[in-house]
């Protein structure tokens, strides 16, 4: 991947390559996940925590000796083992159900899932006997030409029985190309002591996609796209151009929202009902009420209520809490505060680290002085204020009900309820003052 990001954490769809695996395993139902690490394990734990165990593999001999590092979480247990890749994001949990029940259903000692492919190159070969029962699997680099030939390929997905799993890898030797352990090998021990060997192929060739550099990425990307993409359609969101827009696996759109060229929905974002999205949005890990225009604009960590406005040009940071008929106009930016129902923030203003409340007027050009050099503090606007043009409120201050602020004022006191707060310097006209400075 020429990265310093562990393969396996490299993100599809807004999610690491290893956690779609996962994710596909607890909906089949899973009891016990490991998973193998090695390189960068540290980034691989810091992401899963202890939602799986881990197997250490200190040097990397093989996926064989992978799957060796295992044993001690099974070696009590008689139960079905499924081996998975975790750089292989587009299984299903239905493919996963299939090959489990199938395997059980023929009282199989190891099933190993295949599949067809136009371009076989890298895979293991699934070589089959004349009756076409699985004879062995062959890898690319260990195959002569005529296996080569061959285009069903081995995903690296398997099914055993444990017992048979752990005593097959005694067994097997490095003696090849790579001096290494192959899982594979493991079948031709098994067939080799009469035990019953099936091959599950998938009807869907995508399913077994692995992803070994950037372009295997962006194509399977393109596939994860596709897929999440005619999923909202189906569920009755129109989006006016597919091939632009790119929607994260874990966002909710609801019904007959519309999503405009050129956004981007990361993340758990929630998206309501009837609303407008984009064109040229990115929203991250945002909830958005129903019935709301969100026009060029950018939320990370945000929420908007419904029947509420915003853009073209507005940036929500995080923990931008907007109330419902709030409008949040052009080059708005709006961090850590709270803006309650019906209030208007048109244009050109910041509001950081702040409690607004009903419906108050924001003038062009306000801003909340929230930083001192080394503290944060609050501003509090209390209902029906209104904020004239070009107004700095120096943090910590409050503006009380129905107080009025006067257009290019610094406020550093709080102002009472009903008051005019007028703070700025009186107008002083110098005649002249431009002839003298020719002078």
């Amino acid at each position: 991947m020429n990265s310093e990001i562990c393969k396996v954490m490299h993100k599809l769809s807004g999610k690491p390559l290893a956690k779609w695996v996962k994710d596909k395993l607890d909906l089949a139902g899973c009891e016990k996940e490991v998973m193998v690490i090695g390189h960068k394990k540290e980034q691989v734990k810091d992401f899963f925590g202890d939602s799986v165990l881990y197997a250490e593999q200190s040097k990397m001999l093989g996926t064989g000796h992978a799957v060796m590092m295992t044993e001690p979480y099974f070696e009590n247990d008689a139960t079905t083992v499924m081996v998975l890749c975790g750089d292989a994001p587009l299984i299903s949990e239905n493919l996963i159900k299939n090959v489990i029940e199938y395997h059980k259903k023929n009282g199989a000692s190891a099933t190993v899932v295949s599949a067809r492919l136009e371009n076989p190159f890298g895979y293991g070969r699934i070589i089959k006997a004349s009756d076409g029962s699985l004879l062995k699997i062959v890898e690319q680099k260990d195959a002569n030409e005529q296996e080569k030939k061959v285009n069903e390929v081995n995903s690296g997905m398997y099914c055993f029985e444990s017992k048979d799993l752990f005593d097959a890898l005694k067994k097997i030797k490095n003696d090849n190309a790579q001096g290494e352990y192959y899982l594979t090998d493991t079948i031709s021990v098994l067939k080799g002591e009469g035990k019953k060997v099936l091959a599950f192929s998938a009807d869907n060739a995508n399913e077994i996609l692995g992803v070994n550099n950037r372009i295997d990425l962006a194509n399977a990307q393109k596939i994860k796209h596709d897929e999440i993409i005619e999923k909202h359609l189906i569920n009755g969101v129109t989006i006016i151009d597919p091939m632009s827009t790119y929607i994260d696996d874990e966002a909710v759109i609801e019904s007959d929202t519309v999503i405009y060229p050129n956004t981007n929905i990361k993340g758990n974002s929630h998206i309501g009902k009837m609303c407008e999205i984009g064109p040229n949005s990115v929203i991250t890990d945002t909830k958005i009420g129903d019935s709301v225009v969100f026009l060029s604009s950018v939320a990370d960590r945000a929420s908007v209520g419904d029947n509420s406005t915003v853009g073209p040009f507005a940036y929500l940071r995080p923990k931008a809490d907007i109330g419902k008929h709030v409008k949040i106009g052009d080059f708005v930016e709006v961090k850590n505060s709270n803006i309650d129902e019906g209030t208007k923030v048109s244009h050109l203003t910041y509001i950081g680290d702040s409690d607004v409340g009903k419906n108050i007027n924001f003038g062009c050009g306000t801003i909340t002085v929230n930083y001192d050099g080394k503290n944060k503090f609050r501003t509090v606007i209390e209902d029906n204020a209104f904020i004239g043009c070009n107004t700095n409120l120096v943090a910590p201050v409050k503006v009380k009900k129905n107080a009025f602020v006067a257009a290019g004022s610094t406020i550093t006191d709080d102002v009472d309820e009903n008051a005019l707060a007028i703070a700025r310097s009186r107008q002083t006209i110098k005649k002249n003052w431009h002839k003298k400075e020719e002078q």
